[in-house]
C-alpha cells in the first residue's frame, strides 16, 4: 500500500466505534468467521492451516510479523459499516481534511517563480474530491493517480483559492514526508 492509501487507512479505523479483538485467540476466531476456514486464513497470513488452528487453541503464539499480519487482516476487515458511512458522508456532504507536509511543483506563467517547494498545509477539500478519491481506490487506481486526485484539490482550493488566483498554475505534489486524513 502506498501512503495515501495508508492515509485513508488510518482515517477508517479512527471511526471504529468498538476496538477490534486484542488476543491473537480472538483474532483468529474472528478472521476464521470472516474469511470461512482456518485454510483462508493461514493463506491470508502466510502460514500453515495447522499454524492457525494452534494460534486459535493457544497452543502456540505467533512470531512478531506473523502477529502484526494478524493484526492488520483483523483491522482491515473490523467495522466495515462504519467505514462505509464514514466514507458516504464524507464523499455526499462532510468533504475530507488533509493534513500534510511534501513538496508541490508548480508549473506557472513566465515572470512568476515555478520552483518547487515543501510545504505543511491543512486544507479542507469539499465532498468531491473525498468522492474522486474514493472512487480512484476502490477502482484499483495507483498511488499516482491518488496524488493527481488530492494535487488537484489542493491546486482548485488551497492555491487558486477557488478560482479567485493563480488561473494558469497547475500544482503537482511528490515527496509525501508525511500525509494524514480526517473524514
Amino acid at each position: 500500500m502506498g501512503e495515501i492509501e495508508d492515509a485513508i487507512e488510518r482515517a477508517d479505523q479512527e471511526a471504529f466505534t468498538r476496538e477490534p479483538p486484542k488476543t491473537v485467540q480472538a483474532q483468529i476466531r474472528y478472521l476464521i468467521r470472516q474469511l470461512g476456514s482456518a485454510r483462508a486464513v493461514a493463506a491470508q497470513i502466510g502460514v500453515t492451516a495447522d499454524s492457525v488452528n494452534r494460534y486459535r487453541r493457544g497452543a502456540r503464539t505467533p512470531r512478531a510479523d506473523v502477529a502484526a499480519k494478524i493484526d492488520a487482516a483483523v483491522r482491515q476487515r473490523w467495522q466495515p459499516r462504519i467505514r462505509r458511512q464514514r466514507r458516504k458522508h464524507a464523499a455526499t456532504t462532510g468533504g475530507i481534511t488533509i493534513e500534510t507536509r511534501a513538496r508541490f511543483g508548480y508549473t506557472a506563467p513566465i515572470g512568476t517563480t515555478d520552483d518547487g517547494r515543501v510545504r505543511r498545509l491543512t486544507v479542507h477539500l469539499p465532498p468531491e474530491y473525498a468522492r474522486r478519491l474514493f472512487e480512484a481506490r476502490d477502482t484499483g487506481a495507483g498511488e499516482r493517480q491518488l496524488r493527481q486526485v488530492i494535487a488537484e484539490g489542493l491546486q482548485e482550493i488551497y492555491f487558486k483559492d477557488g478560482g479567485r488566483r493563480a488561473d494558469d498554475l497547475e500544482v503537482e505534489l511528490t515527496d509525501i514526508d508525511y500525509l494524514d486524513l480526517d473524514y
